[in-house]
């Protein structure tokens, strides 16, 4: 029985090793062959399909129909099998004879190919010899044309050069200039066969007739114009004007000497005229070289333009060594009589010059200069006179296309003068004679420099007889109207210059330019601004202060600037913020104009940083001024007897008495500042800055301060905190809200001063619950200021040692607390210095007593109502 087990145990796993395929092997099958059944899935479990087809006792009841079902399906498997495998028996058979019919197949076909193969090499002979005569009939045909075509070449050549030898020497120009072209033209079809004496023997030929052309036209040329009979002009215009159009056909180098020869002798007798040792050669009779050359030109048209073809462009040639010479004359003639050249003479010249060459550059083209000098200078387009209308609303020269001085052109457009000025730019003409000025241009530079030493004084006497301009209804600018001047003056002289040379003499020129910035920041702008003066201020409008705030503010001097001052001082901020933006604007188009090389050397950074300085300074006085101004109320405000206040008021006066200042000057400054709104922004900025510390540490002065004193005082700071924050709006129709920057440093500079009185108003027992409040509301603060506000709450000295012991004590404990108040939102710097919310925590957190709950409540329902 064991044994039976154990066989039927290896037929299992004999069985489950023969059912077990390769995962690509059973993936194929079930492509194939695809069934839902669990008996056809490889991981078939007998256990678990038995569980699934009983799953609880009850169904054992039914196991017999199951145990039918299962052997039905085995019978029908079985039934399968049996098919399949007798359906295979004859597979082999039906196989072996199917492949003998396919090498059949093949056999037949590979002879049928070969067949096929073997009538196409025949029917290719056969075509061979079919077509061979007709082949050697197409060579002798091609070989024939070739041969009748060559011999007609050379009946064409032989006779051609018969032809020109005798039409050589009968002058028949015309003809020749038909047949020449057309033998060069023939002579090309036998390069092949030079080899041949024959042919190379009539090549020869052929050169010899155009040497002797071109010899013979040349001499015909001189004979005409510099014969015996040329004063009368030549008899034989007609026979001229044929050679040339040989002349045309003949070696480039024939044309370039009889071109060289003409234009020379055109030009005898200028050079004879304006030799270097006659009095016309000097410059103040420039005038007369340009009004030759324009008289010889029309003499020549008249006479003799219609002999020489429009494209050889004779009166081009003629101007173009006429400016040549008249160069190198000028050149020599200015080196020998250096001394005797003054600004105006060279100015007188140059203007000529330049006259003459934008003249010539409208008549002509410039085609005979590149042709013959591809290297010439490209003109730059600062070659060009500028046109001296500006546009009439704009005062910077350099932005033509704005119509506001402090605004700057739209990127990649255009200035209408450069764009009517730029095609003129590539004249190839531009400084062809006025090249020669630059090695004097030094003259010209130092006479700039006086003239600008001349406008200094003028300037600077200008604005001590006139003043400076005010902004008013009707002008968008308080801009000194000398800046523009100025740069109106930079920029004539630039372009004069420009003309001239790009080279060294801009440069030079820039930096006189650099020279006369700086003196105008120093000489005009910053030895104009006010010095403070000592004032009597007195402030009228203190009636409910006490009168000991009003004896002080009424009897208080301090430097004050005038209204006049005041506008003063705007206005040289103003024309430093022109000068600045202009002088940049100048130093790119300096840039533009001057040679690349020397771009580098140009550099007017520490000139803009100079009217920088200027602005800055300006500023500093504004605030000065302003700040200065308020000395007298905060000093009033340390004078007042806060120990002995008894009850919370109206604000007092030293507020009053800042706001009426702030309310009276700021709307002057803005009015005056109001094509420069950042710098009036930053003025407000700068002015709270430096206000809100000097507050807060007249704040401390206040001692001994009563709870009551502290309320008042923290009425008062709320009521300078509105103030200053309207400040840029202040007493402006037009409301406008404050730069974000601002708004910050005021909202977090008062609500230290508020944190500080808060802080005074708390009780100061229990010691630990004040220092902890103290660190709250007060995180960045450090002993010397916990110190100051012991002094304000009038603490005793033996009282101050111990709570500021406590205090370095908490310290390390204060930064945690600090980080904790900053998340829940609790800090005065994150803007939250609502007083009900800060006094109610700190109420509830200290334990505080209730009158002085009360008391800050009642303090809280007047501010609201006076806002």
């Amino acid at each position: 029985m064991a044994t039976t087990t154990e066989d039927d145990d290896f037929v299992g796993d004999q069985l489950e090793t023969l059912l077990s395929f390769p995962a690509d092997v059973q993936e194929a099958i079930e492509q194939v062959l695809p069934s839902n059944d669990p008996l056809d899935r490889p991981d078939f479990n007998p256990v678990d399909y038995i569980n699934t087809l009983f799953p609880t006792e009850q169904s054992l009841s039914n196991i017999d129909d199951v145990v039918g079902k299962i052997r039905h399906k085995i019978w029908r498997l079985d039934d399968e099998i049996r098919n399949v495998v007798r359906g295979q028996t004859n597979v082999g058979e039906e196989g072996r004879q199917s492949l003998e019919e396919a090498q059949r197949a093949i056999q037949e076909l590979f002879s049928k190919i070969k067949d096929i193969k073997d009538k196409a090499e025949k029917s290719e002979e056969m075509v061979k010899e079919i077509t061979r005569d007709i082949k050697q009939l197409d060579h002798a045909k091609r070989h024939l044309t070739a041969s009748i075509t060559t011999l007609n070449h050379l009946h064409m050549l032989v006779g051609g050069v018969d032809s020109l030898m005798v039409m050589t020497r009968k002058r028949q120009y015309g003809e020749v200039a038909n047949l020449l072209q057309g033998v060069l033209n023939v002579l090309e079809h036998f390069d092949k066969y030079m080899e041949i004496p024959q042919i190379k023997q009539l090549s020869d030929r052929v050169k010899q007739i155009q040497t002797e052309l071109g010899n013979q036209i040349t001499a015909d040329f001189e004979e005409a114009f510099q014969g015996a009979g040329a004063k009368y002009g030549p008899g034989n215009q007609r026979q001229l004007h044929d050679a040339c159009y040989v002349v045309n056909i003949l070696d480039p180098k024939v044309k370039r000497d009889l071109l060289a020869w003409f234009v020379k002798l055109q030009l005898n007798e200028y050079g004879l005229l304006f030799a270097e040792d006659q009095e016309v050669a000097w410059l103040d009779k420039i005038d007369r070289r340009y009004a030759w050359i324009k008289r010889a030109l029309v003499d020549f048209e008249e006479k003799f333009g219609h002999l020489f073809p429009p494209d050889w462009e004779i009166s081009e040639r003629i101007c173009v060594e006429f400016c040549h010479i008249t160069k190198k004359e000028l050149t020599k003639v200015m080196q020998r009589r250096r001394a005797e050249i003054d600004v105006k003479l060279l100015l007188f010249a140059i203007q000529r010059t330049s006259n003459f060459e934008a003249l010539i550059a409208k008549r002509f083209t410039g085609v005979t200069m590149q042709r013959a000098s591809p290297a010439q200078p490209k003109a730059d387009p600062s070659s060009n006179k500028a046109h001296s209308a500006e546009h009439e609303d704009s005062t910077n020269p350099f932005e033509q296309d704005s119509l506001n001085p402090f605004e700057g052109a739209e990127d990649g457009k255009m200035a209408p003068e450069e764009a009517k000025t730029a095609p003129e730019a590539q004249s190839p003409f531009a400084g062809i004679i006025s090249q020669c000025f630059e090695a004097h241009l030094n003259i010209y530079i130092e006479n700039q420099d006086r003239n600008l030493s001349e406008l200094m004084t003028r300037f600077q006497h200008d604005i001590q007889t006139q003043g400076t301009p005010r902004m008013d209804g009707e002008d968008h600018s308080n801009v000194l109207p000398s800046c523009a001047d100025l740069f109106v003056f930079y920029k004539k002289c630039m372009v004069q210059c420009s003309q001239l040379s790009t080279g060294q003499p801009l440069i030079d020129l820039s930096r006189t330019f650099q020279k006369y910035l700086k003196e105008y920041a120093h000489r005009i702008l910053l030895a104009n601004l006010p010095k403070l003066s000592k004032e009597t201020s007195s402030s009228g409008g203190l009636g409910s202060a006490s009168g000991l705030i009003h004896t002080f503010l009424k009897e208080g001097e301090v430097s004050k600037l005038s209204e006049d001052e005041q506008c003063r001082v705007c206005s040289l901020l103003c024309t430093a913020e022109y000068c600045m933006e202009t002088t940049q604007q100048l130093e790119e188009k300096l840039r533009e104009k001057v040679d690349p090389q020397l771009r580098p050397a140009v550099d007017l950074s520490a000139e803009q940083d100079m009217f920088h300085t200027v602005i800055s300074s300006c500023i500093q006085l504004l605030v000065q001024d302003l700040e200065t101004a308020t000395e007298p109320a905060l000093t009033a405000m340390t004078k007042m007897p806060w120990s002995t206040i008894e009850a919370v008021g109206d604000q007092s006066g030293y507020v009053t008495a800042i706001t009426a200042h702030l309310k009276q000057n700021i709307p002057i400054i803005r009015d005056n500042l109001m094509a420069s709104r950042k710098y009036f922004t930053q003025f407000s900025v700068k002015f709270v800055s430096s206000f809100i510390p000097k507050f807060i540490g007249t704040l401390y002065k206040c001692r001994p301060t009563s709870t009551v004193a502290a309320e008042q005082l923290l009425l008062d700071t709320h009521s300078l905190k509105t103030v200053l924050l309207e400040l840029p709006s202040l007493g402006s129709q037009v409301s406008r809200k404050a730069p974000a920057s601002f708004t910050k440093i005021v909202v977090k500079g008062m609500n230290k001063a508020e944190m500080i009185l808060k802080v005074v108003m708390s009780p100061q027992h229990p010691p630990q619950a004040f220092v902890d409040n103290f660190i709250r509301l007060l995180n960045d603060s450090d002993a010397s200021d916990f110190q100051r506000v012991l002094e304000m709450k009038g603490v005793r000295r033996g009282d101050q040692s111990s709570l500021l012991d406590m205090f370095r004590a908490r310290m390390p404990v204060s930064t945690i607390m600090a980080n904790m108040g900053s998340g829940q939102g609790g800090s005065p710097a994150s803007g939250q210095g609502a007083t009900s919310s800060s006094t109610t925590q700190n109420s509830q957190t200290h334990q505080a007593p209730e009158p002085e709950s009360s008391r800050i409540r009642k303090l809280e329902k007047l501010i609201k109502k006076r806002l």
